[in-house]
């Protein structure tokens, strides 16, 4: 993402002092920064990101491509920070406080909770759409699949992380096990579901990784 990419803030003025008569640059900025947001992602959903284009966007905003180019260097830029602003703006919907992990004490049934709702994610139209365009466009843009683990799915990952480590602290999980590498039995098959569309998304389909990772395949 560009260096120029953080939101521009107003001038400061000397306390007391009234404000001048006129727009506000600022605000003028942030509503076209959203309405640009807004455009990208609608742009993806409608025609895809390949047929996607900094030109298209811009018309959809109403401003010029002059504009885009002066925060981001390209579409993919622009539909990074444009997802990354539509999280926020769920998480403000659900309360405006950062996601934690649940931990009831359960693994299991925290385990399947946050794969439920990871699902109802995937699936809902207003995220799928630049998911798969991020997630494929990262495959062949390293600068940007960088961008998307390390801002998008490394920290949410962490959470299960964090989760599986308070389940060794209590017994529930193998003290010797890498927290990192075992969040993968279950996440890992979920993701390559959903990309490649090898098989139906549902929560018992997530339900069913939980109960084979937590407690294998051998016969017993």
């Amino acid at each position: 993402m560009s260096s120029d990419s953080s939101t521009p803030t107003a001038p400061t003025r000397p306390p007391g002092t009234a404000r001048k008569d006129g727009p506000d640059s600022s605000r003028r900025s942030e509503r076209s920064r959203h309405a640009i947001y807004d455009a990208a992602l609608a742009s993806v959903a409608e025609v895809g990101y390949q047929r996607t284009t900094i030109e298209g966007i811009a018309s959809r905003a109403g401003v010029g491509k002059q504009t885009i180019y002066r925060w981001w260097s390209s579409k993919a830029d622009v539909l990074l920070e444009a997802f990354l602003d539509l999280s926020e703006q769920a998480s403000e919907a659900a309360g405006g406080t950062p996601w934690e992990f649940p931990d009831t004490g359960d693994l299991a049934a925290d385990l399947k909770f946050v794969l439920r709702a990871t699902v109802d994610e995937l699936l809902d139209p207003k995220f799928e759409a630049p998911s798969r365009a991020l997630a494929a466009e990262g495959v062949v843009n390293a600068r940007l699949g960088e961008q998307f683990v390390t801002k998008l799915l490394e920290p949410q990952l962490q959470l299960y992380v964090g989760r599986l480590r308070s389940a060794q602290d209590s017994g529930q999980v193998r003290a010797d096990i890498d927290p990192r590498i075992a969040l993968e039995l279950f996440v890992a098959p979920l993701a390559q579901r959903w990309l490649q569309r090898s098989g139906p998304l549902s929560h018992g389909y997530t339900d069913t990784l939980v109960d084979y990772a937590l407690h294998g395949i051998a016969a017993r």
